[in-house]
């Protein structure tokens, strides 16, 4: 048989997809398993959303639509930006994708190629330096400040070489949940208009911010990048439609049309009745958004508790998305279930085999003395699982 492309050999399956499915899978076993390792909303999606794609339905809404996706849809993120953001863009600066990933790939194929340099600061959703492979370029992962988890104005001017191309900003985060302050996002700006680069800002997580946190991004507080930034965005997480797979990017014109030019040679148009469900979602009561946040903030303060409380983990507060990162080192060298620990993906698989949770190592995300627990899970099952773990490590 002839050989494969290059570029699969370049990237691995997405973990934590991978991580669910044999959660999903030990669960189809009839065995009793609490996953802990996806980040999808346990909500479902919101009614208002879903009549909107039956009434698409019957109205024979199931053809082709523009390959960059409905106008109405494109003036609703427009609408979305300006009236959540401050940030005026035309329907033409916006292009509608098959989910937020989608959106993301297209980004990186518009913005980068072979020889250039990707900053992606560590700890990193796990698609990011695989994205900047297949694009050509060279992905070069940033420490961050082992405190905040967050870049420094310091670290980034050193790690700026002429072959930068592009910075990604991912805030609040996947997989800390930490979140840079206007300030901080300030201070990044400086450096950034002076090494002329661009930047991907996904701010996917925009709506679940907790406590007196107020979400900023990088066009937000610093007008002058942005025609250098590129918004990525989507309905997955804010309105639990992770499977409609809607995800939109937003950036100057001519990013756009690339875009929009090479999806329609990749996917042609998202699903039409799915972008339907999304202008619904956009247009529509916002209440649902309160609800679910609210939700996932007593999550978080009830996850905290009980993490507080498993021996050997230290874990900082996270300021927004839905999941908490703890540093599980202190572990190490010790034995549990008959397998000795020496780092997140031993922890990670004694707890699969022992108690029935699945977690997500931080190998996965460049840190691998963390574990990510999602808590897009009911209270009960967050509650079983965790008491599981710390009698389990007691």
């Amino acid at each position: 048989m002839p050989a494969l492309s290059e570029r699969t050999t370049l990237i691995q399956p997405s973990p934590t997809l991978a991580l669910d499915t044999e959660a999903k899978a030990l669960k189809a076993r009839g065995l009793d398993v609490v996953n802990l390792s996806i980040g999808e909303p346990d909500f479902p999606t919101p009614a208002h959303i879903c009549r909107a794609a039956v009434e698409a339905i019957r109205a024979g809404f199931t053809r082709y639509t523009a390959s960059e996706g409905i106008l109405e849809l494109r003036e609703a993120v427009a609408g979305k930006f300006k009236r959540d953001n401050g940030l005026s863009y035309s329907p033409d600066q916006v292009v509608i994708s098959c989910g937020g990933k989608h959106a993301l790939y297209n980004a990186f194929q518009c913005l980068v190629q072979k020889g250039d340099e990707v900053l992606i600061p560590v700890p990193y959703w796990v698609t990011y330096p695989a994205q900047a492979l297949l694009a050509g370029a060279t992905p070069v992962l940033l420490e961050t400040d082992p405190k905040t988890q967050l870049l420094t104005p310091e670290i980034l001017e050193k790690a700026i070489t002429k072959k930068t191309r592009l910075l990604v900003l991912n805030s609040p985060g996947n997989p800390s949940g930490k979140m840079y302050s206007p300030e901080a996002l300030k201070d990044l700006a400086v450096i950034i208009k002076k090494a002329d680069i661009w930047v991907i800002s996904d701010d996917i997580y925009e709506n679940l911010v907790y406590g007196d946190r107020k979400f900023a991004n990088i066009s937000m507080v610093c007008p002058e990048l942005f025609d250098r930034t590129v918004i990525i965005h989507g309905v997955s997480k804010t309105y639990s439609m992770t499977g409609w797979r809607i995800g939109y990017l937003a950036g100057p014109k001519g990013v756009a049309k690339a875009a929009a030019k090479l999806q329609s040679q990749m996917t042609s148009n998202p699903a039409s009745v799915a972008q339907k469900a999304a202008l619904a979602a956009l247009d529509g009561p916002q209440d649902c958004i309160v609800e679910m946040r609210e939700a996932f903030s007593r999550r978080r303060t009830k996850v905290m508790e009980l993490v507080r409380q498993i021996p050997g983990w230290e874990c900082p507060e996270p300021d927004g998305a839905f999941y908490v990162f703890p540093r599980i080192s202190a572990l190490y060298g010790k034995e549990f279930g008959g397998a000795e620990i020496q780092n997140s993906e031993d922890l990670a698989q004694v707890l699969l085999k022992n108690v029935r949770v699945a977690t997500v190592p931080g190998t996965c995300f460049g840190c691998p003395d963390y574990l990510r627990l999602s808590y897009a899970t009911s209270l009960d099952e967050l509650e079983k699982g965790l008491i599981l773990i710390r009698d389990f490590l007691s």
